[in-house]
């Protein structure tokens, strides 16, 4: 049978990464692909990552890959965010769709350039969001739309708040809630927002030492209340350290509360991973609350698929989660079937610019001590540089 789509992955082990959430692996087992390149210019040990991946030939770069194979597609590994608008555009270009981990930048002005570029070259781009897809998180969106919690008033989103707690935090992990709060309820219209380092407001000056090249942040406290359609209310919050205060609970995730009771989910990248749980309670979540799990029914289905091979959790940048891995399938499915049906991906670039503008709106509420509304019309990074 001859493949329908030609995969091409950009997998660059040279550079230094905190560990990547298994994308090389996504298109694995789908109907009608074939992994037909892999780019990697660290050839120790390509021959065990070409058997992971089942690429048919490596290539030392990413150029050197596109100008000799006919792809339909690139997944962007790199979870360093200033790697991927320039292959972003060199996928374009080519009129090639692209697969990218987050963050899809960290430049809003460079988002508006991505953006631009997927109209002009009329490419599909889905933003690894992968929370998206997740069956605990869309069913917790269904239960919201259903009005099994009555009408939804605030949602209570938080980072990993670990060591990089406050403004990586927010960069690298409290994208993905951010995002959630996005997938559930829409776009948001306004933020209000403190940050802090040691309990004192921050300068636009004021720098935070990052592990990752995630452009400027600052602070080790962040605060955040959104407001989205229909009167909700998203908070956002990361404090450093709290991760290990907590003797390693995981704080990462979303409740919602509505005036009939609540919906929570922990963002686990690990295991034991967390269950959809609801209470059914109504009134503040801290009285009388008490939680049921929710049962998860998978509908979704792809013709053809090879089942998951979920040995794979735990392996060298592989999560550990099955949830992840499972997710990841469904967002490759998903841009699929957006190239086949002229549609944008659940996630795309421009929800993945959305998510940003929330960021660069927390520091512009915070130095401006008001509210701020979207969208942003200074597309300038609030702590400048």
């Amino acid at each position: 049978m001859v493949p329908k789509w030609r995969v091409g992955i950009v997998k660059d082990r040279s550079k230094p990464m905190l560990g990547l959430h298994g994308h090389h692996v996504a298109f694995r087992g789908l109907p009608g692909v074939e992994i037909a390149a892999l780019a990697d210019s660290n050839a120790d040990g390509i021959d065990d990552l070409i058997a992971l991946t089942g690429a048919k030939k490596h290539y030392r770069t990413f150029e050197e890959m596109l100008d000799n194979e006919k792809l339909d597609i690139v997944v962007l590994c790199s979870r360093h965010p200033g790697d991927h608008f320039q292959q972003i555009r060199h996928a374009a270009e080519r009129g090639v769709h692209v697969y990218t981990e987050k963050p899809m930048t960290v430049s809003l002005a460079e988002a508006d350039k991505i953006v631009a570029l997927v109209e002009r070259y009329g490419i599909k781009l889905l933003v690894a969001h992968f929370a998206r897809y997740d069956l605990g998180f869309r069913t917790m969106k269904k239960i919201v739309e259903a009005g099994e919690i009555g009408r939804p008033l605030t949602a209570y989103g938080k980072g990993k708040c670990d060591h990089r707690g406050g403004g990586e935090d927010l960069a690298v992990l409290g994208v993905h809630i951010l995002d959630i709060l996005i997938f559930i309820f829409g776009e948001p219209t306004a933020v209000r927002a403190e940050v802090l380092t040691n309990g004192i407001p921050i300068v636009a000056t004021d720098r935070t030492a990052t592990i990752e090249p995630v452009g400027p942040t600052a602070g080790d406290d962040i605060f955040a209340t959104f407001r989205f359609p229909g009167g909700v209310r998203g908070i956002f919050e990361s404090r450093q350290g709290l991760l290990a205060e907590s003797g390693g609970s995981v704080h990462m995730g979303v409740t919602v509360q509505g005036t009939k009771g609540s919906v929570t989910l922990r963002f686990c990248d690990g295991v034991p991973e967390d269950e959809l749980r609801i209470s059914r309670t109504p009134g503040p979540v801290e009285d009388h609350a008490s939680y049921e799990t929710v049962p998860l029914i998978e509908d979704r289905v792809i013709p053809r698929a090879y089942p998951l091979d979920f040995s794979l959790c735990g392996h060298t940048d592989i999560c550990s989660a099955r949830w992840i891995l499972e997710a990841n399938r469904f967002a490759a499915w998903d841009l699929l079937q957006a190239i086949e049906g002229g549609s944008k991906p659940i996630s795309n670039e421009r929800t993945a610019r959305l998510a940003l503008e929330m960021i660069y709106g927390i520091y512009a509420s915070h130095l401006s001590d008001g509210a701020i509304r979207f969208p942003l019309l200074d597309r300038a990074n609030p702590l400048g540089g």
